[in-house]
């Protein structure tokens, strides 16, 4: 990756970005759109910087909430880095035996080699409850671009820094010496590790996008209007008022410390079915201390406000934060990044 300009950890503006997890239908499109644009290169294989994961569920890395990192308190805490089979993947298929071997109606495409126990969507729809109650939400996860990312100052060769002018965190990969510190100071762990070119990588917030006013991939080619990108400190755009305004986005896991820029509307979910099929509209369906598990405390007022404002819609009323969740137009969810990337003369840079 060509080293952009910028350098240090402290940024003047903050990019960042809202999934409404009430939208996201699990589709996927977010991870390959970033899979064809960014981790096509040779050690890239296993890699998938924008996961869309299954909860509850184990994730991508195996049980990564477990693995530490992070701060507390202000304090870095020591972290592990995933072993190769927690993160599954990239594996090699039969193509040739199926699609070219004249096998196609009695064989099946499977990986070639060792028997995989792991992979970006293992447990995929499995969720967690028993019927009819039982339950399950997709989430997208990618590098947070923290406002205080622990792997800036994990890494010891002054590889990664945070841009001043946007706050993306980025590295320079001639001076990663793969030492993977900065892999184990992340708590989300959303870096990965090129082992043909022995270099740490993860999501770039497609930067060479934005500095052309458009979107990252992920946000554009999301089918369900369900992602909204742009500055922090733009009162009149989604993203302040969406995370500052209405408080209704709110980070991962904020007890890690980090201060992620990435941010999410928690899930409301059916209400839970009684034993005579009827409704029981009191108790959700989707537990709020699981979801309180991985949003904070700040989850319950956050799925209040949205009830409300439903309720509001419901009875014939106007709700601002309703017409913004709705996403009419969509350029009103990523403005000043709507250009449209058709428009743009791009020049590879090796």
């Amino acid at each position: 990756m060509t080293k952009a300009n910028g350098s240090g950890s402290a940024a003047a503006r903050q990019v960042a970005m809202v999934f409404d997890l009430n939208k996201c239908i699990g589709c996927q499109t977010c991870s390959v759109a970033c899979k064809v644009l960014w981790t096509r290169d040779e050690g890239s294989e296993y890699q998938w910087w924008c996961t869309v994961n299954t909860l509850p569920g184990r994730g991508h890395p195996k049980d990564w909430e477990a693995m530490g990192g992070g701060y507390r308190e202000g304090v870095p805490q020591p972290g592990r880095r995933p072993l190769r089979e927690e993160w599954g993947g990239g594996w090699d298929f039969n193509y040739d035996e199926v699609l070219y071997g004249g096998k196609g109606q009695s064989v099946y495409l499977h990986p070639i080699g060792e028997e995989p126990k792991w992979g970006p969507n293992w447990d995929e729809d499995q969720g967690a409850g028993e019927y009819p109650n039982s339950y399950f939400f997709y989430l997208p996860r990618l590098c947070n671009h923290c406002t205080k990312p622990a792997c800036v100052e994990a890494c010891p060769q002054g590889a990664m820094y945070k841009r001043k002018e946007d706050g993306i965190v980025l590295r320079d990969e001639s001076r990663c010496q793969g030492h993977q510190f900065c892999l184990e100071a992340c708590p989300y762990k959303k870096i990965y590790f090129n082992f043909v070119r022995q270099v740490s990588q993860q999501c770039i917030m497609c930067f060479p996008r934005v500095e052309q006013g458009v979107a990252p991939a992920c946000v554009r080619q999301c089918p369900g209007r369900a992602v909204w990108f742009g500055f922090m400190d733009d009162e009149a755009g989604p993203i302040h008022k969406l995370v500052r305004k209405w408080e209704v986005a709110l980070p991962l896991h904020p007890e890690y410390g980090t201060e992620p820029n990435i941010f999410y509307i928690p899930p409301i979910g059916p209400a839970r079915l009684n034993e005579d099929g009827s409704f029981d509209e009191s108790s959700p369906r989707i537990p709020t201390d699981y979801l309180e598990s991985l949003f904070g405390p700040r989850v319950r007022p956050a799925l209040e406000t949205l009830q409300t404002e439903m309720q509001t819609t419901r009875n014939g009323g106007k709700s601002e934060l309703m017409d913004t969740l709705i996403a009419y137009w969509w350029k009103d969810m990523f403005k000043p990044f709507d250009r449209d990337p058709a428009d743009i003369q791009w020049v590879e840079q090796r």
